[in-house]
């Protein structure tokens, strides 16, 4: 028995009454159609269970279908999670990820974008943070043709190329509850220089620590580079202070966790002795003991999102630019029970 033969673009096109370009056109989402050349299309194509080639479709484009994760990020994790939430969009599509880390400090910077993006012809780039926030790279993919959607923890772009959080007024109202608490003195480990979030999330601690009427005590605050022993030297160097913390707030978890180690290795209690709250709620804040109290952010929502503006910009004109984080209340942090005035 014959087998039974998978049909072609030229079966739609005929079928359609349309030629083979304009068929084309209606596969590769191309604006330049009426509503109803593009639904009568549609329903052969759906009718004759047609599936184009993605080969073809690529050589037609000039593009590959793949989507570019671009970052100089060193949270490892923070990368990991970005990398599911695009994987949870483009899987059971033709569409692949190439994930490209770079030297933000590169003098060839841009020329070395440039020539991945045209040696992997992608369809799209996602940039994370705080390469998100160069302008003249975002300019650089748009001039190459290239589809790009940026991730902030503030308005970068216009958004139907950004996915952004509160960093900012999460962190505040984190501070405020930490104040609810009664902790008065509180200590806080800000991300490096440079990165947007960093600055998103003191500006959250300064403001919290204002609405709540406390004083910031410049002897308690440091900065660490979102890794671990970054976050365990801070937590060292505030618990050395003359009149130390009662708690902690650490501009991500992986650092949250330094602080934790630094604490416990004093024969600090967490968190009858000390209170500690992290940013992210990465997989270490509930795999840690004890659990970590922290603030949500929503990163593989944000990367799924990023990813359908990339690759069904029309679908995705209806879902959100901005995503609020949320505290996760867990064990690391409780009312305090010394001093108040201390």
């Amino acid at each position: 028995m014959a087998k039974a033969q998978k049909p072609t673009i030229n079966d739609v096109a005929r079928l359609s009454g349309v030629s083979k370009k304009t068929v084309s056109r209606v596969i590769n989402k191309s604006p330049l159609l009426n509503q109803a050349t593009r639904e009568k299309v549609e329903a052969v194509i759906a009718q004759l269970d047609y599936v184009p080639n993605p080969q073809a479709r690529a050589l037609a484009l000039r593009r590959n279908f793949l989507i570019g994760l671009i970052h100089d990020n060193p949270n490892a994790q923070m990368v990991l999670n970005v990398q599911e939430g695009i994987l949870d969009t483009i899987r059971a599509t033709e569409f692949a990820l190439v994930v490209r880390p770079v030297d933000r400090h590169s003098p060839t910077l841009l020329d070395d974008i440039r020539h991945f993006i045209e040696q992997q012809r992608l369809y799209g780039v996602m940039l994370l943070p705080p390469l998100s926030e160069n302008d003249e790279l975002a300019r650089l993919c748009r001039d190459l043709g290239c589809t790009v959607v940026r991730m902030g923890s503030a308005r970068l772009d216009d958004e139907a190329h950004l996915v952004a959080s509160n960093d900012q007024e999460a962190v505040c109202e984190a501070v405020e509850w930490l104040a609810h608490l009664g902790h008065h003195r509180i200590g806080f480990v800000a991300g490096p220089e440079g990165f947007r979030s960093a600055r998103e999330r003191e500006l959250g601690f300064i403001a919290g620590m204002g609405r709540a009427g406390l004083t910031i005590d410049p002897a308690l605050l440091t900065r660490g580079n979102y890794r671990f022993e970054s976050g365990k030297a801070a937590g060292e160097a505030l618990l050395d202070a003359e009149n130390p913390p009662s708690a902690i707030f650490a501009s991500n978890d992986v650092m949250a966790a330094g602080v934790l180690h630094a604490a416990c290795a004093r024969g600090l209690r967490v968190p009858q002795d000390l209170s500690i709250i992290g940013f992210d709620d990465t997989a270490i804040a509930a795999h840690i003991w004890p659990p970590l109290t922290t603030v949500r952010w929503p990163i593989r929502a944000m990367a799924r999102t990023a990813a359908l503006k990339l690759i069904r910009p029309e679908t995705a004109a209806r879902e959100p630019a901005f995503f609020p984080s949320d505290l996760v209340r867990r064990a690391s942090a409780i009312e305090y029970s010394g001093d108040p005035t201390g």
